[in-house]
């Protein structure tokens, strides 16, 4: 059966030896020659390389007679009767059912590869998602039942849900319903009505989102048409300073040089401009409408999240023979960028949620403060305790009747041991604090983004952050150049110039002398050894090669009066020094262009074929733009070929990281410890090379690298094979080095958080030796990239205990992917509090992934900013808000917590006393109003003002960082300080109810008035008792609650008995009970004070 098997072979092994001989070959004598007599070697040896062991993709899927299924089907309907289904068959086919229906529900669509043809959407091989972009959360019929998921997956809330659920079965129900639906329903109603709003609020930016009108070209002319209505295949324009609505390929565009500027501060958070290149073959068409009159399409790769790669084929069909284009992410506009120059068309290749911007965006997970996970343990003590408390009350009632009723009875009696306002008390705590961070003026523009954490500043160990422009201000300067034998710095620019200037009169006069003479333009000659230059030849070609090697664009603004809309504008623009501005992907080019131009040597012009530079004597040089090789995070160097037009000489000009272009230049015996020299001075280094082209060896590299441009499969490695024959004995001209400078109080600002306690790790080249570091523990680890994906990849664990024993570490050159990474890892291995600060689109990623991320809004653009938690303007403002907001935060968390959770216990303790003494009887001491009113107005005013308590001032807070570090061990809330607190609660509980059974006289209602009004008493002054700097909102909330319960008493004919509380007997006893209860707390309080002090007291007194 195996014979009758048809094989679809992918390729017959000699014609892949045919392709590889010609690819290697192409390249000359090397490893390319090497290799092909490798795979001689092994087709000699291999006979059965010409029946491949995989089949095709079009063999599995058209093939019906696979070996492996044919012979399990024939079993299958051989055994498959009657019988078989009686037999228990119905099971299998029932399992298989629900098996294949759950992997239809969860299938995704695959993403591939797709032709999409210019301006016929309907030539679509399939279906594509619509243009919308949709950010929220539920729809109509989800919004509910989300929400409540939400609320009640705490355990908490699931507990009040069920305790008040039970009111509604008669046996169980103990007191009015409205004492266990109103504070759920207030709960309810306050969350609902704040994800409503924010849901809302989401549903009309996307709505204005997708309802922005672009024009559609077609066959009949422009339409309008809105974003969400556009398809895979529409010919779509996008005008000046508009938003690019989907993925797109660039066509045309209304700029004579056929590129475009775009920017992409929403997509990747840089605020630079990237040069984007329309396709020549579309650019040259004589007008818009010829773009219907021939039959092209695009190839394109299948919707990926880089944004940074793109791999597609233009061709064009009726032309003769067919027009094939490569195209690049050069070619490519990306939804969510802003045309930033010009008027561009493009043809849509990626809709929806298969944009780059939308894979791009991940759905950030709701962040829940360590604080809250710890109150939730505490909860879950409590219930434990109640269920003990009942089930003791039942033994000791001897199991008398229906025993497991009146064990849910005494669950709902006590049930005030969980308070349901903990939840309320902290979310208002949380609104207070995070109010209190954005009014503060010592940190202005600070934005609190995610109200639920703000506790988490005070809990942080780890602290990872990003170095441009985070820690740097983002602005280059440069600082030094050097050339081997001679360095120059800020002080001795002013001999560079007159170097630029002499060999630029000298390179003038000798070309005068040649145009004179008639003599025909030199050819470039291959680096070799040469005649040794003089220094102002070698200043001259340095600064040459850094005024050519880049992507800096010129850029001119029009005139004052015109709209810059007409297709060719230059005659309305101002080309003079001072209307020039440099536009450019990175601030370091942006940097050294513009110290070329200080030197004398500008860049006045440059579009996709040419480049001028003006010499201190005013003549221009024109070059001729060959080849562009921009820079790649994996490459870390970019290159260029430019051909002089005045000589005809072709340079091939390369500039890039140390590391990378060590191994490319010849020998030399400084570049490495000059390297290390300026590393150390915290400049940026780049080395720059050069190497002269013959005509030939460019006419043969062209040939190869436009063969390795259309390529389909594995473009980019053939690509950079072919660049690589090129990089080889490059001349070395010059390593420069450019300064980022710090921002404002940097260095104070990491010496207070090493002090707090809070280990720093930053992204900034070193090699990580694992056993040479363990034994140091006073040194910064500082490791690479590439030696990082190793580590994390294979010495995760060495790696992680490494990085835990020293005070700061330093990560250079790290993808966003790998932020993010040591951001999970840390937390999974260490199980504390990290923070991830950055500012830039590559840093959200690592935001996210942090307990508590916190954005600067800085040149690189809000991509940072607006996912993070927390937003601040500058690095130094982290300290006052982790020392000061972040310790003062947690501490009154945590004091408030355990409050309420003390005014719940001391009621419960009271209710169990009282039915021990009634015989165990499941009979509610306080009913109705009394218990609601103890929850709200008659102690929340006192007890939430515990949010404006501090220990200490922020100046002293700020001086001695020192306090912070006692927070990261938790031990303002903990099962001791808990505990601490139940004790309290029980005894307090115990004196106000044997104490009002004892003091009574004749009637119950006594004992419910004296009880009652001697624990509110009790409560204001343990608010008193426990604050540690008065506020007058303090004194504020005290009065105004016991004025609130004294006024009250006159409408309490239910509860109280009014002409016994008017009485003096009644006064004592109160008071006499209440200073039972406190007086003893107070004289602990003060000689814990004296005899073992916190460290925030040694500070105040």
């Amino acid at each position: 059966m195996a014979d009758q098997i048809p094989l679809c072979p992918v390729r017959s092994a000699a014609a892949a030896n045919r392709k590889r001989a010609a690819y290697y070959s192409a390249a000359g004598p090397g490893p390319g020659a090497e290799r092909l007599g490798r795979y001689h070697l092994e087709d000699e040896c291999a006979h059965l390389d010409e029946m491949p062991l995989m089949m095709s993709e079009e063999g599995f899927e058209n093939d019906e007679s696979d070996y492996h299924t044919l012979p399990r089907a024939r079993a299958l309907r051989r055994r498959r009767g009657l019988r078989w289904l009686l037999c228990g068959g119905w099971k299998s086919l029932c399992a298989s059912c629900c098996d294949r229906l759950m992997t239809v529900c969860r299938r995704k669509r695959e993403l591939r590869a797709r032709t999409v043809w210019l301006g016929h959407p309907e030539k679509c091989e399939e279906k594509h998602p619509r243009n919308s972009i949709k950010n929220q959360k539920y729809n109509v019929f989800t919004f509910i039942p989300g929400v409540l998921y939400e609320q009640f997956k705490f355990f908490l809330n699931l507990y009040f849900l069920v305790v008040s659920c039970s009111q509604f079965v008669p046996a169980l129900k103990i007191g009015y319903l409205y004492t266990y639906w109103a504070p759920l329903g207030f709960v309810l109603a306050v969350t609902i009505t704040r994800e409503a709003i924010d849901e809302f609020r989401r549903f009309q930016r996307d709505k204005e989102v997708n309802s922005q009108l672009y024009s559609k070209l077609t066959v009949r002319g422009k339409v309008q048409v809105q974003s969400s209505d556009i398809q895979v295949g529409d010919l779509i324009v996008v005008e000046k300073n508009q938003r690019i609505p989907s993925d797109m390929v660039f066509l045309r565009t209304s700029e004579k040089a056929g590129s475009c500027f775009i920017r992409t501060d929403q997509l990747d958070g840089e605020t630079d401009w990237k040069l984007k290149v329309a396709v020549s073959c579309t650019q040259r068409l004589p007008a818009l409408g010829d773009l219907f009159s021939i039959s092209a399409h695009v190839h394109a790769q299948k919707p990926q999240r880089d944004i940074h790669s793109f791999e597609g084929t233009f061709t064009r069909e009726d032309s003769d023979p067919p027009v094939h284009e490569s195209l690049s992410i050069e070619n490519t506009l990306w939804a969510s960028t802003v045309v930033a120059s010009g008027t561009v068309i493009g043809v849509v290749i990626y809709t929806g949620k298969e944009t780059r911007s939308v894979m791009n965006t991940s759905n950030p997970k709701n962040k829940v403060g360590l604080l809250d996970l710890e109150l939730n343990q505490l909860t879950k003590a409590l219930f434990l305790a109640l269920v003990a408390l009942s089930v003791v009350m039942v033994t000791l009632q001897g199991f008398v009747g229906p025993w497991y009723r009146n064990l849910f009875r005494f669950l709902l009696l006590f049930s005030y041991i969980i308070p349901i306002s903990l939840r309320v008390n902290l979310d208002m705590g949380k609104a207070a604090y995070g109010w209190m961070m954005m009014r503060d003026e010592n940190i202005p523009g600070t934005v609190v983004r995610t109200s639920t954490i703000p506790e988490e500043l005070g809990r942080l160990v780890y602290l990872l952050t990003d170095k441009t422009g985070t820690l740097t201000q983002n602005e280059m300067a440069f600082k030094r150049l050097h050339l081997g034998t001679v360095s120059y710095g800020s002080d001795t620019m002013d001999e560079i110039q007159s170097h630029v200037r002499s060999s630029c009169a000298q390179v003038h006069a000798q070309a005068s002398g040649d145009t004179g003479s008639s003599a025909p333009p030199r050819k470039a000659q291959s680096s070799g050894p040469k005649a040794r230059k003089s220094v102002s030849s070698r200043v001259h070609e340095a600064v040459k090669a850094l005024a050519l090697c880049h992507n800096v664009t010129p850029v001119y603004e029009s005139r004052a009066g015109t709209t810059g809309e007409t297709e060719y504008a230059e005659v309305d623009q101002d080309f003079s020094d001072e209307n020039r501005t440099y536009q450019a992907s990175s601030p370091d080019e942006v940097a050294l262009v513009q110290w070329t131009e200080s030197v004398g040597l500008t860049l006045v012009s440059r579009d996709l074929t040419s480049m001028q530079l003006r010499t201190p004597g005013g003549q221009i040089l024109a070059f001729c733009v060959l080849q562009m090789f921009p820079f790649t995070s994996e490459g870390k160097r970019m290159g260029i070929i430019v051909r002089d037009e005045a000589t005809g000489e072709i340079t091939f000009y390369m500039k890039g990281a140390d590391a990378v272009m060590s191994t490319i230049v010849q020998y030399n015996d400084w570049l490495e410890e000059e390297c290390g020299n300026m590393a150390r001075e915290g400049l940026r280094t780049l080395v720059v090379a050069k190497r002269a082209l013959t005509e030939e060896q460019y006419q043969d590299f062209e040939s190869r690298y436009m063969q390795a441009k259309l390529s389909v499969h594995d473009r980019a490695l053939k690509v950079a094979a072919v660049v690589e024959s090129l990089e080889r004995e490059m001349q070395l001209l010059c390593l420069t080095g450019v300064e980022d400078r710090l921002q404002a109080d940097v260095r104070p600002t990491l010496e207070m958080l090493r002090n707090a306690g809070i280990k720093v790790a930053s992204r900034g080249e070193a090699h990580l030796e694992l056993n040479a570091f363990r034994r140091k523990h006073d040194c910064a680890l500082v490791i690479s990239g590439d030696s990082l994906e190793v580590c994390l990849r294979y010495y995760e664990h060495e790696l992680v205990e490494l990085a835990c024993q020293c005070p700061a570490v330093v990560c250079c050159r790290c993808s966003p992917t790998q932020k993010a990474h040591i951001v999970k890892l840390l937390q999974r291995h260490t199980r504390r509090r990290t923070c991830a600060i950055g500012d830039g689109g590559n840093d959200v990623s690592m935001i996210q992934a942090a307990d508590c991320g916190i954005g600067i809004e800085g040149k690189e653009g809000k991509a940072a900013s607006l996912a993070a938690d927390f937003s601040i303007t500058q690095f130094k403002h982290i300290g006052r808000l982790l020392v000061v907001h972040g310790r003062s935060s947690y501490k009154r968390s945590a004091a408030l917590g355990q409050f309420v959770m003390h005014r719940g216990l001391v009621i419960s303790t009271m209710q169990a006393v009282f039915s021990s003494v009634c015989y165990f009887a499941s009979v509610p001491l306080y009913q109705g109003f009394l218990m609601v009113g103890y929850a709200t107005i008659y102690t929340m005013f006192p007890v939430f003002s515990l949010v404006l308590d501090q220990d200490v001032k922020p100046d002293m807070a700020m001086l001695y960082p020192e306090l912070y570090k006692d927070l990261t061990k938790g031990r303002s809330l903990s099962f001791k300080t808990f505990l601490i607190w139940v004790l309290i609660s029980i005894y307090q509980g115990g004196v106000l109810m044997y104490g009002a059974l004892a003091l009574f006289e004749s009637e119950f209602v006594h004992v419910v008035a004296i009880s009652f009004t001697a624990l509110v008493l009790t409560e204001l002054l343990m608010v008193a008792l426990t604050v540690r700097t008065w506020h007058w909102l303090m004194a504020v909330a005290e009065l105004l609650s016991l004025g609130c319960y004294v006024a009250s008493l006159a409408f309490l004919n239910e509860y109280f008995d009014l002409a016994f509380i008017t009485t003096v007997t009644f006064v004592w006893k109160v008071s006499a009970i209440t200073v039972v209860s406190c007086l003893p707390l107070y004289v602990l309080k003060y000689l814990k004070r004296k005899l073992s002090p916190p460290s925030y007291s040694k500070l105040t007194s």
